[in-house]
């Protein structure tokens, strides 16, 4: 028994381990780009695309990626990535689970992960438990991704939102929400990271299957997903069948004919 409890934690001090030194890596990036202009912070996502084209990898690129969601965020919305939230980031991107408590900056420690795979241009989604957090974790998130050269989109019941700055909701009284602009499903889908919950997310590939025509598609292929609150999400939500139906098309009175 003690000999079991003894292998798992020295497992565990060694992922620790490793993700720090990943982390020293990233930290080596950060006073080059602390030197870029704002514009050149920006082109940066099309060099890392131009390096994922010609061969490189994810893992390849992931301290530089890393590093400039930090610089982007202390930048955008005076924010800046503690190392724990950045070795949180790293085994988000390898699709593990992260504990983290309320307080300790779960929105933000998903941010390189999702920049990191969305460079790859298939689009990422963060799927979380309510119509709130999806367009205010969009709408916070949203400058630092925006200034990075990304699209966020939100995506709620009956409604989607396009993170813009040049836009202003005059309505909303959480700075957060401000700059979210109506757009349409598809536009949302299209978007570089799109928030949502995951009932929609559900219910768009349900419709999606339903649709009479690829252009009546708003769905792309899933590519990568962080999930919020994934005890709730996957185990607690997932108890709840989605059902979808269309009007009927054949005339009642064939049944009882037949």
């Amino acid at each position: 028994m003690f000999k079991f409890l003894g292998n798992l934690l020295d497992s565990n001090e060694q992922e620790i381990k490793r993700l720090g030194t990943l982390v020293e890596k990233i930290n080596q990036f950060e006073g080059e780009i602390k030197k870029l202009s704002d514009s050149k912070l920006t082109k940066q996502t099309d060099v890392l695309k131009e390096r994922l084209s010609i061969g490189e990898t994810l893992v390849d690129i992931l301290p530089e990626a890393f590093a400039l969601v930090r610089e982007a965020a202390q930048r955008a919305i005076g924010q800046r990535h503690f190392d724990v939230q950045l070795m949180a980031a790293v085994a988000l991107h390898q699709g593990k689970i992260v504990e983290q408590k309320t307080g300790e900056g779960k929105t933000l420690s998903a941010t390189p992960a999702l920049y990191l795979n969305a460079l790859t241009g298939k689009g990422v989604h963060l799927v979380t438990v309510n119509d709130y957090l999806a367009r205010r974790d969009a709408g916070w998130m949203g400058p630092i991704f925006y200034l990075l050269g990304l699209k966020t989109a939100a995506i709620i019941h009956e409604q989607s939102f396009l993170y813009d700055p040049e836009y202003e909701d005059k309505t909303a009284t959480d700075f957060r929400l401000k700059h979210l602009r109506i757009i349409t499903r598809k536009e949302a889908y299209a978007a570089d990271v799109t928030y949502g919950i995951n009932s929609e997310f559900g219910f768009d590939y349900l419709r999606d299957n339903m649709a009479p025509s690829i252009s009546e598609v708003v769905q792309r292929e899933p590519h990568f997903a962080v999930v919020d609150e994934v005890d709730s999400v996957l185990i607690d939500e997932a108890r709840t069948p989605h059902i979808i139906s269309a009007p009927d098309t054949q005339p009642t009175q064939k049944y009882y004919d037949y």
